[in-house]
């Protein structure tokens, strides 16, 4: 099953979006502050659109990837100016543009079978996709520890349970989410697996470094602090 199928991503859209909305403020100065006041911006890992909408109200040409059919759906509905694609971001051709983002954690999720392409050929792919001086805004887990809980939270017409538990020798966290919505005839419940590798942060930053830009880690975009166990990233082209 693909991450964020239909039912976890009906909840994502309805119960999670948060977070992008608190975070865009911080995200519009970063590229402010760089100079970028308007130009194109990619998000990768779009999701259901929060961020892409923030983008395109402020002016610039906003452009999301995500592999999960039904976020960009509703990620269409959120920021009809948006350019949306459905696909991995590992795999699709990006294109040129003024920033690139990628927000909660995106570039830590790894694939249901096999493992995520390395951070560094990566970053340079981002890399050649930017002019000089071109911004780089992402998050990544950085820190797993005591990163294993159980957590539930629920909505009009859903819940969502979440168990998760810390892998130290794979560096990764693995993820077991179960959703219930509400359909006719009762709630249907539907299962994800995700996992997340968690990277230190001196791994980062020499790779950032490595594929051509100067780093700058932080805990929070502007105002809005950042989970545990992760840090944002503000990495600008050479």
């Amino acid at each position: 099953m693909a991450l964020y199928a239909e039912d976890l991503a009906y909840v994502q859209r309805q119960g999670f979006g948060d977070f992008a909305r608190q975070a865009s403020p911080g995200l519009i100065a970063l590229l402010r502050a760089a100079g970028l006041r308007n130009g194109t911006v990619l998000d990768l890992g779009c999701g259901a659109g929060v961020w892409l909408r923030e983008l395109s109200r402020a002016g610039y040409r906003a452009i999301g990837i995500d592999a999960s059919a039904p976020l960009v759906r509703a990620a269409r509905r959120a920021a009809p100016a948006a350019s949306l694609t459905v696909g991995s971001v590992y795999r699709t051709a990006l294109p040129a543009c003024d920033a690139v983002t990628a927000i909660s954690e995106v570039l830590s999720y790894l694939p249901e079978r096999g493992s995520a392409p390395a951070l560094a050929p990566f970053f340079r792919r981002v890399a050649r996709r930017l002019p000089r001086g071109g911004l780089f805004l992402f998050d990544l887990m950085v820190d797993d520890r005591q990163m294993s809980y159980r957590s539930w939270r629920t909505g009009r017409d859903w819940a969502v349970l979440v168990e998760v538990s810390r892998q130290p020798r794979r560096r990764t966290l693995e993820r077991e989410i179960i959703t219930f919505r509400r359909v006719r005839g009762g709630y249907r419940r539907r299962r994800e697996h995700h996992r997340v590798r968690v990277t230190p942060r001196d791994e980062v930053e020499a790779a950032l470094r490595e594929a051509g830009f100067t780093v700058r880690a932080s805990r929070r975009y502007g105002g809005c602090e950042l989970p545990p166990g992760r840090m944002a990233f503000r990495a600008r082209k050479r």
